[in-house]
């Protein structure tokens, strides 16, 4: 009965080596993507239409935005647009795009600046 004993405890000990085992654990966060850096241009498509977004990254986080192909009328569309592009384009996962400043209407183009919050 010893003999069986000291030979599980042997296994055990040996399953419980040190090798590496390809799992690394660590209590640090990893680091969040960093911002877009520069500026794009990308079509939206936004209840059945396509319109033109710009991205430019100015100083302290902020974006200036413009979505390019809605009417004076559709305010509230450009800033949906222009909010969730920039979540998708710029924001690290959990933030989201928040205006800035209030959207102005210049040929035919909603312009506007927000950050990530």
């Amino acid at each position: 009965m010893k003999t069986l004993l000291l030979i599980l405890f042997a296994i055990v000990l040996v399953a419980c080596s040190k090798a590496d085992n390809g799992v690394r654990v660590s209590s640090e966060k990893p680091s969040p993507p960093a911002p877009v850096q520069k500026a794009r241009s990308e079509p939206v498509f936004y209840n059945g239409k396509t319109y033109q977004f710009t991205l430019l990254p100015n100083a302290g986080g902020i974006y200036a935005l413009s979505v390019g192909g809605m009417s004076a009328a559709q305010q509230k569309d450009a800033i949906a647009v222009s909010t969730s592009s920039l979540r998708y384009f710029a924001c690290p996962d959990g933030k989201t795009g928040k205006l800035t400043n209030q959207p102005s209407y210049v040929a035919n183009t909603w312009k506007m600046s927000a950050r990530c919050a």
